[in-house]
């Protein structure tokens, strides 16, 4: 990694995002004065302050850090926030998380893992593979890996794994040496206008692999580029696909199978973490570690011992705990496409049980875009409560609510409440109602919002119902 050295205090604008935590623990790491701003106080930024960070919680100009050498800010920030107007106004380097992860990654081996969903889950298993092996790098990860409780770590092997955004077009300031994509799902339309704008961008994002470099995607993708070089497509079970898995058996709560190829394959797979797509994005993190020469015993070694990522299909209660009442699962999906897939593999795993879903639309634009993706992919769950819309960056569009979604599905399949009337409704009607099928419920919490707040009041009601 390159980056300042001479730089010694960093001032974040919405430091607990995901993303602004990785850099705000690089430059932790360095010994550098991190301060920031967030809106609320979060389990992240808790453990920010924790590793040494100073956060508030007020967009207060009196409250800002005046000696900054380096103001970063996430594109989630709208133009009109006080502090980074300040900082503006007063002639402060001012940048983007993107800019300033350009700028870190510059001169390194770049992975640069990109999708419109899957992509953090793929960029958490191939760091992890990485670590684990003892090949190393360097993680910026946009999730919170359960094996190591952190979302950034360094290592002496200048090789980066990074997840590319596609938000913002932020991906295009990345220079790949291996570019994945496992997605192109429409989304952030606010952005690019059209699918077609935002899949022109993935194909400039591919440009940027360097010319000995490595393009890895997910098959049947559509991508229009003028990279010329090694190209690698990969599926989970479609054996027309470059790399695929074979074999695949449940056992035990996860995954047996095996890696196949035309030129190579690695039988003895054991991933232990639920959902068949992650068995395909742990096929494209395997090929990855094959592309980089990992020994064989090492990769399978490292993918046995891989967790998990917090919020990715995680187990809150598992089935053991409560009695088998209750199957608890908190999982990050915003998206119609990954809350479909999610949704799908919780039926899978759980067909006799009766499903309850809590999901909070994320944006009001992607709300008032998908509104019926998401009342179909929902369909799947038995029961569905959806909370108010989590604005993030946007301002309210008159009409548009979490309503246009539950009008959209079967008459009395959905209903709308704010936190507290869920919080109630999970120790009165949800608690008498239980168990709504003779092998209990799978309860389901999704979303991109604040919902991660209600998880742990969520899994205290359920254990002492």
């Amino acid at each position: 990694m390159t980056g300042d050295t001479n730089i010694s205090r960093v001032y974040f604008i919405g430091i607990g995002g995901i993303g602004m935590s990785a850099l705000a623990r690089y430059f932790l790491e360095r010994g550098a004065v991190v301060e920031g701003y967030d809106r609320a106080l979060s389990p992240n930024i808790e453990q920010l302050i924790e590793e040494g960070a100073s956060v508030h919680f007020e967009a207060d100009t009196n409250l800002l850090d005046k000696e900054a050498q380096l103001v970063v800010y996430t594109p989630a920030i709208p133009g009109n926030h006080a502090e980074l107007i300040w900082y503006r106004e007063n002639g402060y380097a001012v940048k983007k998380r993107s800019e300033v992860l350009e700028e870190i990654t510059k001169g390194g081996y770049n992975i640069c893992i990109a999708g419109t969903h899957g992509k953090t889950t793929m960029s958490t298993m191939t760091a992890h593979i990485l670590r684990h092996s003892g090949y190393g790098c360097n993680a910026f990860l946009g999730g919170m890996s359960i094996n190591y409780g952190t979302n950034y770590w360094k290592s002496e092997n200048n090789v980066n794994v990074v997840e590319a955004d596609e938000y913002d077009r932020s991906f295009l300031k990345l220079n790949p040496n291996i570019a994945v994509i496992s997605a192109m799902e429409a989304d952030h339309l606010e952005v690019y206008g059209s699918l077609e704008n935002m899949k022109g961008a993935f194909g400039e994002f591919t440009e940027r692999i360097s010319d000995d470099g490595v393009l890895i995607h997910k098959f049947g993708l559509d991508i229009k580029s003028s990279f010329a070089g090694k190209r690698i497509r990969y599926s989970l079970q479609n054996d027309s696909a470059d790399v695929y898995a074979e074999n695949i058996v449940m056992k035990n709560g996860g995954y047996h199978f095996d890696v196949v190829s035309s030129s190579w394959r690695i039988d003895g797979f054991r991933l232990n973490m639920i959902g068949m797509v992650n068995v395909e994005n742990m096929v494209a993190s395997v090929c990855i570690a094959h592309e980089l020469k990992i020994d064989e015993e090492k990769i399978k070694e490292a993918v046995s011992a891989f967790i998990g990522i917090k919020r990715r299909f995680e187990y809150i209660i598992n089935p053991d705990e409560a009695g088998n009442k209750v199957v608890y699962i908190d999982d990050y999906a915003h998206h119609p496409a990954e809350l479909k897939a999610m949704l799908t593999g919780v039926r899978s795993l759980f067909n006799n049980r009766w499903m309850t879903v809590i999901f909070q639309p994320h944006l009001y634009t992607r709300t008032r875009d998908y509104y019926e993706e998401f009342a179909e992919s929902l369909a799947i769950a038995n029961t569905v409560v959806l909370l108010p819309v989590y604005p993030a960056r946007e301002e309210p569009i008159d009409d548009v609510s979490s309503e246009l979604i539950s009008d959209a599905m079967e008459k009395g399949r959905a209903v709308v409440k704010t936190k507290e009337e869920l919080l109630k409704w999970l120790k009165t009607d949800y608690k008498n109602s239980l168990p709504h099928a003779l092998d209990g419920d799978v309860l389901v919490t999704a979303g991109a919002g604040d919902i991660s707040e209600l998880v742990q009041p969520i899994r205290e009601i359920i254990l002492n119902n």
